[in-house]
């Protein structure tokens, strides 16, 4: 079992030039998606849809805002030198799951820009759970996922789905078309555990990733 101390020092194997560089880049492009899903929110209430309930009622707007955040705070890190603590590698990597998630779902189950311009769709749905994923992939200043900490992934996604449910009942309305209530209880459950099971592949995924040390990384002495 590692120990808190092994974490932090396997973490500083990593170049200091390359964590600060690299730390800048994460800040800008989490700056960036946090400004493009603003922008995105103004052109609904321009055109009278001012709801923060709906428009941060997708999953797409809830994951990238928090994994937008979740990149400033590890850009803050790198670019300041400091150890990546091993609660905040946890949520990075959790949040990089469920990125992929929305990559794949976008993909395959709901294709189309929606109400948002195309690029900014492509920016959400391709691009950001792209870089992300590269991100946890290559850079090594991460430590191993522990897999007994994998259910974690769970609370979540399953808060959001009982939310958007009871939303969908009670006034109509739901952020993706496979969740409406009058398709059917079978057809509902089949999507809720698809969604599920999605979230654990892609953890497990993520869990793996995180036992390899990257491309910009020292090898430990």
């Amino acid at each position: 079992m590692e120990t808190e101390s092994e974490t932090e020092n396997e973490i500083e194997t990593v170049a200091p030039q390359t964590r600060r560089a690299w730390g800048i880049g994460r800040i800008v492009v989490g700056a960036s998606v946090i400004a493009v899903l603003l922008y995105a929110y103004a052109l609904r209430i321009a055109v009278g849809d001012a709801s923060p309930f709906d428009y941060f009622g997708y999953f797409t707007n809830q994951t990238s805002f928090i994994a937008a955040l979740v990149l400033i705070g590890s850009g803050s890190l790198g670019a300041t030198g400091r150890s990546v603590p091993s609660w905040f590698a946890l949520l990075r990597g959790i949040v990089t799951a469920y990125l992929l998630v929305v990559g794949v779902i976008y993909n395959v189950l709901v294709p189309g820009t929606g109400s948002a311009p195309p690029w900014v769709s492509v920016l959400l749905h391709v691009v950001f759970p792209l870089l992300v994923a590269l991100d946890w992939l290559l850079v090594g200043d991460r430590p191993r996922l522990p897999w007994s900490r994998l259910w974690m992934l769970v609370p979540y996604p399953l808060i959001w789905l009982v939310v958007v449910l009871w939303r969908g009942v009670n006034d109509g309305w739901v952020p993706y078309g496979f969740l409406l209530p009058e398709r059917g209880l079978g057809s509902l459950m089949l999507h809720v555990l698809g969604l599920l099971v999605a979230v654990l592949l892609a953890g497990v995924l993520v869990w793996t990733a995180s036992r390899f040390r990257g491309v910009w990384i020292r090898t430990s002495e």
